[in-house]
């Protein structure tokens, strides 16, 4: 389980939109969620969030 201190706000956000991307996030091992963590991080505005999320499973 990945603790909301870890996770950055606006992605943190974009995933409570999207139960199901969500839901596909949760089953990813904890070296593949690092990673899209990671991503996120590196996302600057809320545009780009809502999108990095929308595409991270299509």
């Amino acid at each position: 389980m990945i603790e909301n201190s870890e996770l950055p706000i606006g992605f943190t956000m974009e995933l409570a939109r999207h139960s199901d991307i969500l839901n596909q996030f949760a089953q990813l091992s904890k070296t593949e969620q690092n990673s899209v963590i990671e991503g996120a991080r590196q996302v600057k505005s809320h545009d780009e969030m809502r999108n990095y999320v929308e595409t991270l499973f299509k």
